[in-house]
């Protein structure tokens, strides 16, 4: 396959007055990124606009702690996700990506507008599902998309757009939320609204986008032949690559997404306090999480790859401190800020922007979507089947439930630490070249 010609990092800017170009990304990337991003934008925020209702659904719908489980279990949180990222995934590489990135917020839209409208737990659960397949969809497609339009040392920063996407989503649905608790179900009806109207302005703006040049070229090169097939997803080091950003990432989503639904009904639930402080501390959290994006992980992931191992240390150990917390401490709201706390900054550092930029450096071209539709699908699904067990858990008392949590959270921290690859600041044809063991570029 031809290589592409990467852009150096500032290629496209304009030069200052003294004929040198400024730093960083075009306009161009920052718009695509941020386009992108509204994948997580409104990923995370049906997510936790699902967990700020589960307790009023739950009582309006007189559903059972089973039925809430499922009901997380089967949307964006997990198994609706993770069928939506396997299609759309594998689809993104075969037909491009501007096919699914464009149109699938338009089924969204709409399996949003049902879940906020349902009356019953039918269309409930229907909406739900639509919602995760549609979000699922479009994540590994427009993050490839941000990938590979990405300058080699700016890969981090552009993908770290969308971790911040990723984090506002749930702030903005949070505060909705807290502000309309007066309101009742209708208050979150309300916050479902809000996401399909983003969801239809996004669609919108995203017309303007156009396909990835690395993809086309790669089609054009490969017509569809072997490097497309699937079996090489499982061969040589792609398997190494699937295995490795799998286990970071299931093993630390099963903390991030049960944070990410249950706190507010778990505080509620277990009566550290009132539903808007359930509300409240999750916002905190979030918050929390886009600071240290902004100022962390923006500013070092594109560093070297010693910054990167040094970032996902400190960030390893502050996520399984913050569930350590729970073991020796009351389940209190001043314990529940202090987790909140150390988990936001933690997963700025060693959570799912790492997972990203890793998804576009580790897979080729034909590949790259299908790949990370993969590994995103197999965290979402068990997720899913984890989401069931949370509730009987969080019934028992907080202590299990942290300590599997702790647990999960060390498995990824050492993982990630001990096998991760040196790609930091290398352009997508070198680490591939250097994947492969041929000379790199």
């Amino acid at each position: 396959m031809a290589q592409i010609q990467e852009a150096p990092l500032g290629a496209g800017r304009p030069t200052t007055p003294h004929g040198r170009r400024s730093i960083g990304p075009d306009k161009s990337a920052w718009r695509t990124s941020a386009l992108a991003g509204m994948a997580s934008y409104l990923d995370a925020g049906s997510i936790v606009a699902l967990g700020a209702g589960l307790t009023l659904f739950q009582a309006r719908l007189h559903l059972s702690d089973g039925a809430v489980g499922a009901l997380a279990a089967l949307g964006p949180n997990a198994l609706g996700c993770a069928l939506g990222a396997l299609i759309g995934g594998r689809l993104g590489d075969r037909l491009g990506r501007k096919r699914i990135y464009r149109y699938d917020l338009l089924v969204y839209a709409a399996g949003m507008l049902a879940v906020a409208s349902a009356v019953n737990a039918a269309v409930l659960f229907t909406g739900t599902f639509v919602v995760g397949v549609a979000v699922g969809a479009d994540v590994p497609t427009s993050l490839a998309l941000v990938g590979e339009n990405a300058p080699p040392r700016a890969r981090g920063r552009l993908l770290g757009l969308t971790q911040v996407a990723w984090n506002l989503g749930p702030v903005v649905v949070l505060l909705l939320s807290f502000a309309l608790a007066p309101l009742g179900l209708l208050g979150v009806r309300l916050v479902f609204l809000h996401l399909v109207a983003v969801a239809l302005l996004t669609w919108t703006m995203r017309q303007g986008l156009g396909e990835s040049a690395r993809w086309k070229a790669a089609r054009t090169d490969d017509a569809g032949g072997a490097p497309l097939r699937l079996r090489n997803l499982f061969r040589g080091a792609n398997l190494a690559a699937v295995v490795w950003t799998t286990t970071i990432y299931l093993f630390w989503n099963l903390a991030a997404g049960t944070s990410g639904s249950f706190t507010p009904y778990i505080v509620e639930t277990l009566h550290a306090g009132s539903r808007s402080a359930g509300l409240a501390l999750s916002t905190a959290g979030f918050v929390i999480g886009l600071a240290a994006t902004l100022l962390l992980f923006m500013r070092y992931s594109d560093r070297s790859h010693r910054a990167r191992r040094r970032m996902w240390a400190l960030g390893g150990i502050l996520q399984v401190s913050a569930y350590l917390l729970y073991l020796v401490l009351p389940f209190s709201v001043p314990v529940i800020l202090g987790n909140i706390a150390l988990f936001g900054v933690g997963s700025a550092l060693a959570g799912e922007g790492f997972y990203k930029v890793f998804s576009q450096e580790l897979f080729p071209t034909m590949l790259r979507s299908t790949a990370q539709g993969f590994t995103f699908a197999v965290a979402r699904s068990v997720l899913g089947v984890w989401s069931f067990v949370v509730p009987l858990l969080a019934s028992v008392g907080i202590r299990p439930l942290s300590a599997m949590l702790a647990f999960f959270l060390l498995i990824s921290a050492v993982a990630g630490y001990a096998f991760m690859p040196d790609t930091a600041g290398k352009g997508l044809d070198r680490i591939e070249a250097e994947r492969l063991g041929a000379p790199g570029t």
